[in-house]
């Protein structure tokens, strides 16, 4: 392996001192409801809110004096940016980080925030690492890779000595895979203590790349993705050849169960975590086969999410679970029509949140009106209660389904 296990050692004491031992903590709820034993890594507690402030600082802490003079660039879709702006920051050395023109804001405000220079260039990660590495020849920066480096690597894996320190029971390690670092880093320390655990790693659909590779498959890449941290359509050649050796399987997720995930940490465990952050979760909930009666480490890896996205994803919740519900009513368009309406579903219970008419479409008899009312309920029962009433009072009203 190109990265030892007293590599990740000597990581683990040389950024001792300004990286947080997360919380570990048994998850009895998921637990009774994956039927495994789950246990959660928080490492979206970390101060810069993910993993990646591990192997940042590893990194930077070993730059020679002429290397932290003239400064360090980085490419980056947020946290790996962040990470290297604080501690870069916190060590006096200057910091450029190129991001994807698509990062989310809050990413970019917060990397600002710790005095970094940001250069939003490229339509994908790929783009804004050319802009990088060619920035840094020109500028004569030391060029800081997010994943496909030894001391990034080394500095990940001291995740792992946490997790097996406070368990060593720990059968199954999920780990969401987007260069491969953290896995990477993982994968050596976990089978070098413990030969015979479990190494899954977690990739959304549409950026399966390192699936591929493994399984010499060719899904298509590319598209939109609420797990932009691990959208990377080609792994670092160093970590792949790692996770060939060490991973024992890799898994697909799809977007709604990460925002499924994503929800059930909010409600269940009242944390949050970003897309990729919560990849790990969606895999158990996706592949229960893979993890029934083991003892789980569940790596929460970040919470780097725009609020609007968080805001979109717990409405969309509701919806789905019939929380929130359209009804189409066919209406006579006379005076004190609505108000009866309204009345009825106030009177079921039902909280109205939006209302809306349509007149002048010609599907529409011109004396009539269609109404469409989002209502809040307490679930599906009640829903349907206030459509079997509406109906009996003899309004023409159709329940939409999403």
């Amino acid at each position: 392996m190109p990265v030892t296990l007293d590599q990740i050692r000597a990581a683990a004491e040389r950024i001792a001192p300004s990286i947080s031992n997360t919380p570990f903590e048994h998850s009895r709820t998921l637990s009774s409801i994956l039927g495994a034993e789950i246990w959660l890594k928080f490492e979206n507690l970390q101060f810069t809110s993910s993993f990646k402030e591990r192997g940042a600082l590893n990194k930077l802490s070993q730059l020679s004096a002429e290397e932290k003079q003239h400064g360090v660039i980085a490419m980056s879709a947020g946290n790996h940016a962040k990470a290297v702006a604080y501690h870069a920051q916190n060590l006096g050395i200057p910091a450029t980080i190129v991001m994807p023109r698509s990062t989310p804001n809050v990413k970019v405000e917060d990397t600002e925030n710790f005095g970094a220079r940001v250069i939003l260039e490229g339509a994908s990660l790929e783009e804004s690492f050319a802009y990088a590495k060619s920035l840094a020849d020109e500028e004569n920066l030391c060029f800081v890779h997010p994943y496909n480096d030894e001391q990034i690597i080394a500095g990940q894996g001291t995740v792992a000595l946490e997790m097996l320190a406070a368990n060593p029971g720990l059968e199954v390690l999920v780990v969401p895979i987007g260069g491969g670092g953290l896995i990477s880093g993982v994968a050596i320390a976990a089978k070098a203590i413990k030969p015979e655990i479990e190494i899954i790693g977690v990739e959304v659909q549409g950026y399966a790349s390192a699936y591929n590779v493994f399984y010499g498959k060719s899904e298509p890449l590319g598209g939109s993705t609420i797990a932009e941290g691990i959208a990377v359509k080609s792994p670092g050649s160093l970590t792949m050849e790692i996770i060939k050796e060490l991973v024992d399987h890799i898994v697909l997720v799809n977007e709604e169960a990460i925002e499924e995930a994503i929800n059930q940490l909010i409600t269940i465990e009242k944390t949050v975590t970003e897309g990729a952050g919560a990849a790990a979760l969606a895999a158990v909930t996706s592949h229960p086969e893979l993890f029934a009666n083991k003892v789980c480490a569940v790596l929460l890896c970040g919470a780097n999410i725009d609020s609007r996205i968080l805001a979109a994803i717990l409405m969309r919740r509701l919806v789905r679970k019939g929380r929130i519900v359209r009804y189409l009513i066919r209406i006579q368009d006379l005076p004190g029509t609505l108000s009866d309406i309204t009345e009825v579903v106030g009177e079921l219970g039902g909280n109205i949140l939006e209302v809306s008419h349509q007149r002048m479409f010609p599907n529409v008899p011109v004396k009539d009106a269609e109404l469409y009312l989002t209502v809040e309920t307490r679930g599906a029962k009640q829903s349907q209660e206030i459509l079997t009433k509406l109906c009996d009072l003899g309004h023409h009203t159709t329940l939409l389904q999403d």
